[in-house]
């Protein structure tokens, strides 16, 4: 038996590294915007990105932020990898990051929803939203709008929205969305990933032009992606979760493996005009039925607007 698991080892490991990036694309001359890039699976997204062109990296934490940025500039030699201050919990921070962004730079090409909280312990964010929805689903709503008309300005562009097969477990809990009346917080984690998945749908529809029945489309594509169960410090808040991830640590993705569907959806060629699909290991996975629902979509956009005062036809 212990033969054959040697002999085994190195093919489970291929499985379970799953399919990497083949695109050679080159960004130069073009700017992405990473959140969440200091650590995980958005680092490693940055570290290859930055080796193509100028990368953004929105972070809560900046002095590990930091410590990341000069990390990647050493290896790539790219002195273009820039830290700014982004707290997805807090939506004056949010603003006040778009709003340097857009007065301190003039191009954006791709921008990767990366952040992500999980199994957090019952809390809200600065405004009140139970920090699942608010961070992985509402941050990067406002994110988005604030900064949609420079992606529609230098399209062809591209939005990434990094979701999770958990969304399959997820349901859109209208008469509950902050958890008030009844909470688990693996629930709130798969609740969000679907939200993700649903915001992308909508948006891409929105942006293909048949919202606003434009002549052509604004050449801006949405995707969201699966990343696989990676070995990260997503798991942090939950010490069963922590532990059962050293436990099984041979059977997860690393950073690396896990950011490979993420730099696909950024720099794929043959994803130039794809849009309001779900990815995983480089190719286009299932959704679940209430991540395919249209009108839960369209009333998830519109209470989101309510939720963050924002009007976003």
């Amino acid at each position: 038996v212990a033969v054959l698991l040697f002999v085994a080892a190195p093919y489970v490991r291929r499985y379970v590294a799953g399919e990497r990036c083949k695109s050679t694309a080159r960004l130069e001359g073009k700017v992405v915007i990473i959140t969440g890039a200091n650590t995980g699976i958005g680092k490693e997204t940055a570290r290859d990105l930055a080796q193509r062109g100028k990368v953004i990296m929105g972070c809560r934490d900046i002095p590990k932020a930091e410590a990341a940025a000069s990390e990647i500039r050493a290896e790539t030699g790219n002195q273009q990898v820039i830290v700014k201050k982004l707290d997805l919990a807090d939506t004056k921070s949010i603003r006040e990051f778009a709003e340097k962004f857009l007065a301190e730079e003039k191009e954006l090409h791709i921008l990767i929803n990366n952040a992500g909280v999980m199994f957090c312990p019952r809390s809200k964010t600065a405004d009140g939203f139970e920090m699942h929805l608010g961070v992985n689903h509402l941050g990067h709503f406002l994110l988005t709008f604030l900064l949609l008309e420079r992606l529609k300005q230098c399209a062809p562009a591209r939005i990434v929205n990094v979701s999770s097969l958990a969304h399959h477990g997820g349901r859109i809990r209208f008469h509950d969305l902050h958890g008030e009346k009844c909470y688990s917080r693996g629930l709130a984690y798969c609740h969000s990933k679907l939200a993700n998945v649903l915001f992308t749908r909508e948006l891409a529809r929105r942006l293909q032009g048949k919202f606003q029945r434009q002549a052509e489309c604004t050449k801006v594509t949405a995707n969201a992606l699966h990343p696989g169960s990676v070995r990260s410090e997503l798991v942090r808040h939950s010490l069963v979760m922590t532990w059962l991830w050293k436990m099984m640590s041979f059977f997860l993705k690393t950073p690396c493996e896990g950011a490979q569907t993420s730099i696909y959806c950024a720099v794929a060629e043959e994803l130039d005009s794809v849009t309001g699909q779900y990815f995983s290991d480089c190719q286009p996975a299932y959704v679940s039925p209430r991540g395919r629902d249209d009108e839960t979509a369209k009333k998830l956009w519109s209470v989101s607007c309510q939720l963050l005062g924002i009007q976003w036809d």
